[in-house]
């Protein structure tokens, strides 16, 4: 199978409750839309993005998660689950999203897009999905999807290929990064020394790696 988008989701409804986080509201809420979308700005036109202390930004300009990890989540809890229900402005199909490396380059229409690191679960997004057990769940089901930098600004849409047009010379995948914040630190050495780690997880890696020698 080609590796393609199903979806781009933005924000539909901006929620408002006590499950939303510090600001009270959130943009989780994304639904499929048609046609060119622009990307630039760190964003996708027409998304919102409210707490911008722990969302958005350069580093987690764009999420992805692939369809096949929603299919799977369906058949866990039994549930039909929409594009842009985990949250995500790309909705992929045919590519292992978790498997990719960090600073792995995709091309979306004319847009290029870097690999930068895992979705780490939050209370907002069990509140969204009225799961308690969620952050729980996620984090064992190591299908985390990944946050993508824009490198090259442009515009995709719903059905493009998705060009893998660089990969780095490391072995450091979205998935170690995400099994490592979640207490497996065999790899700490290797993740550290990434050059394409946000700014966020090199401290966070340089802290963990100088506690271990």
């Amino acid at each position: 199978m080609n590796a393609r988008v199903l979806s781009i989701n933005v924000t539909s409804v901006v929620h408002q409750g006590e499950w939303t986080g510090s600001e009270g509201r959130t943009g989780i809420d994304k639904r499929s839309v048609t046609g060119d979308i622009e990307f630039k700005n760190n964003g996708v036109a027409g998304d919102r993005i409210i707490d911008t202390n722990v969302h958005g930004g350069y580093d987690q300009a764009v999420y992805a998660y692939a369809r096949e990890d929603a299919q799977w989540w369906e058949t866990e809890i039994g549930e039909e689950i929409p594009a842009g229900r985990f949250g995500e402005n790309l909705t992929t199909e045919g590519i292992d999203v978790n498997a990719a490396l960090v600073g792995e380059q995709w091309k979306i229409g004319s847009v290029i897009l870097e690999l930068s690191q895992p979705r780490i679960p939050c209370r907002v997004f069990a509140g969204f999905w009225k799961r308690a057990t969620l952050i729980k769940d996620f984090t064992q089901a190591g299908r985390p999807g990944a946050y993508l930098r824009i490198i090259q600004e442009g515009t995709a849409q719903a059905g493009d290929s998705i060009e893998v047009i660089y990969k780095p010379d490391h072995n450091v995948s979205i998935s170690d990064l995400f099994s490592a914040k979640s207490g497996e630190r065999a790899k700490i050495n290797e993740i550290r020394v990434v050059p394409q780690l946000s700014h966020g997880f090199k401290e966070w890696a340089e802290k963990i790696a100088a506690t271990q020698h």
